[in-house]
């Protein structure tokens, strides 16, 4: 089972754990999950890592914070076994907590069949005051509430401090009314000293299994030392002189350095034959759960492979008789397909369902009533919404998107920069990519949303140009596992390049290729993204006429193209060609390819209220004024 769970990748790790992990929980996929919200405590969970058998050594502990160890100042997954999911961003753990719980209900509906609980466990984690400030947590434990995530259980440490002082200045609210407003039960712990009192809470949780859970927990910062209670236990080392009357304090030897009491270790060593025997329990019902069902158990074990291949040719057919399409009805057509093919798919809009052309008809709806739909209803939070998608795909047996806007992705950016870091394979649907978005003004046209995204590391970025780049894209984001994807897809109909057919299936999974020749020696190249590709058509034409005999390049993603190799990227683009760029969108950061801002036709200022096509003319963005820009700089 161990290199068939999506949940734990050792590859991703930046250094390989040792094979003998003593915790064999640390492979499995149906343990449960932990989530340390305020990530900045990271080094408590290396500590219990450690003491839990999960492959770190002491000497790694020493290293925390430093190059290249696998204890950084925050945790990061794929770095420390054992690690979840990455936090750091305040309300982001507390966040996607919510997609692993959303994604345990929704495996355990299709795959559990009595006597066979093979997706069965609880999503627990540590939430802070700065977690619950953060807006995003707000829209996430709102929808948790009102999806009764039962088997949601969170911590609070409630230690009523910050960076800056206490919460009193600025963090006043009843927190436990709020939480019981979003239909959550609250449950309160004096002490965290109080160990009896904790398990019993928890085990109380437990219990309820229609609302998830919020535990209460008076702490104490800095506890025993001398700064205990006060903002710089918070933001500040204790010192040297604090840490020895701390280690007096507890009765500890001042003089000595990462010791763990014997009785500590004895603890965990009785510990762990429990953690083996669970998981030994589980592979053997997962033998009689195959042999009972054994379609079930391919599917399942197929969705937590994350291995998916689809055929191009077969959604390109989708629009063989199609003359037009927006890309983002184009993406709807491609997602009922995918729908049939691919089970493990789950998502939903941010309440842009019909616009964003994201709702799966055969698939049904999930809610508290009915986990078995793949569906989701986000409501209107994007930040909570590119969380919650980014723990559906850190949980493993799912590929989740979430969609939105365009404009409006830069709400859950943080969302996207988090999924690239981590390497996750969460897609976001964007639509109505441009000012042709029209009437509805400068509010709803991006401007420099598309070339923002692709400053974002390890994020590739597609806005396709029709139907059939947007069948590719797709195919792209399904078999794409080391990192996030964004659609980015137009409102106004395209034509379908059905004609340019043979070159699209060649070359939009190579990130830009040549769609349209020069018929002799070419002496420009124009590149276009999405509907300016028409236009960079229409400047082709109307070029040729006067003796100017262009290429034009369609580069649907900058990120794949760059990829790929320096032969085949000169091929594409020629060094000694000069080379043009038109995207509707911030001219900044096309310089790389044309090597002058002359060369390129954007758009550097918001947009206006008025139709699409009018809005398009009005800021220059037509084949004429591309031909004129040529003419002008060859």
């Amino acid at each position: 089972m161990y290199r068939r769970c999506a949940f734990w990748q050792p590859t991703k790790l930046k250094r390989r754990t040792p094979a003998i992990l003593a915790c064999p929980s640390v492979r499995w996929f149906n343990r449960d999950r932990f989530i340390l919200s305020p990530g900045h405590g990271s080094a408590l969970l290396y500590a219990m890592l450690y003491l839990a058998g999960y492959g770190l050594t002491l000497d790694e502990l020493k290293e925390f914070r430093q190059w290249g160890s696998r204890t950084p100042g925050h945790p990061e997954y794929g770095v420390t076994p054992g690690v979840d999911l990455s936090t750091g961003p305040l309300g982001h753990g507390l966040s996607m907590g919510v997609g692993f719980a959303i994604a345990e209900t929704m495996l355990a509906a299709k795959y559990n069949k009595p006597d066979f609980p093979v997706v069965d466990h609880y999503t627990y984690g540590i939430v802070s005051d700065g977690d619950l400030m953060e807006g995003v947590a707000s829209e996430a434990a709102s929808l948790a509430g009102t999806l009764g995530l039962g088997k949601l259980i969170y911590m609070y440490d409630d230690n009523k401090i910050t960076i800056e002082g206490t919460t009193d200045i600025a963090f006043t609210e009843d927190v436990e009314t709020r939480f019981r407003a979003y239909h959550w039960q609250v449950l309160r712990v004096g002490s965290s000293e109080d160990l009896d009192g904790l398990a019993a809470a928890v085990e109380e949780a437990k219990k309820d299994t229609e609302h998830p859970s919020l535990i209460m927990v008076r702490t104490h910062i800095g506890f025993g030392s001398p700064k205990q209670d006060s903002p710089s236990a918070h933001g500040e080392p204790l010192g040297e002189e604090a840490l020895r009357a701390t280690k007096e304090k507890a009765g500890w030897d001042p003089d000595k350095t990462f010791v763990v009491p014997p009785e500590v270790k004895v603890y965990f060593e009785e510990k762990l034959p429990a953690c083996a025997k669970a998981e030994v329990e589980w592979e053997e019902m997962l033998k009689r759960y195959g042999a009972a069902y054994p379609e079930l158990v391919r599917d399942f074990l197929s969705a937590l492979s994350g291995n998916r291949t689809v055929d191009l040719a077969s959604l390109l057919d989708l629009f063989k008789e199609k003359e037009a399409i927006a890309t983002r009805g184009a993406s709807g057509d491609v997602l009922q397909k995918l729908a049939e093919l691919l089970p493990e798919l789950a998502g939903g809009s941010a309440d842009l369902g019909p616009s964003n052309k994201t709702v799966m008809k055969a698939c049904g709806y999930y809610s508290k009533d009915d986990r078995a739909g793949h569906n989701l209803h986000f409501g209107v939070r994007e930040h909570g919404m590119g969380c919650i998608v980014n723990g559906l795909a850190l949980h493993g047996g799912l590929i989740p998107f979430g969609a939105t806007f365009l404009v409006f992705s830069d709400f859950m950016r943080p969302a996207i920069r988090m999924a690239a870091l981590m390497g996750i394979q969460s897609i976001f649907v964007l639509t109505h990519d441009s000012i042709a978005v029209g009437e509805d003004g400068p509010t709803h046209q991006p401007i420099e949303q598309v070339m923002s995204l692709r400053l974002i590391p390890n994020n590739t970025v597609f806005r396709p140009a029709d139907a059939l780049e947007t069948a590719a894209a797709w195919k792209y984001a399904i078999e794409h596992k080391d990192g996030p994807t964004e659609l980015c897809l137009s409102r106004q109909n395209l034509p379908v390049l059905n004609a340019y057919r043979a070159a699209v299936e060649a070359g939009a999974l190579k990130g830009g290729y040549v769609l349209s020749p020069a018929k002799d020696l070419a002496k420009a190249v124009l590149i276009a993204t999405g509907s300016e590709v028409k236009l960079a058509l229409e400047a082709q034409q109307l070029l040729a006429g006067e003796g100017i005999d262009v290429s034009v390049v369609s580069m649907p993603s900058m990120e794949v193209f760059e990829a790929q190799s320096d032969a085949y990227k000169d091929s594409v683009l020629p060094k000694y060609v000069p080379t043009f760029a038109v995207e509707a969108g911030v001219t900044l950061g096309w310089a790389r390819y044309t090597g002058s801002g002359k060369r390129v036709l954007g758009i550097n200022r918001f947009g206006a209220s008025a139709p699409g096509s009018v809005v398009m003319e009005h800021f220059g963005l037509t084949g004429k004024n591309v031909a004129e820009m040529v003419k002008a700089n060859l």
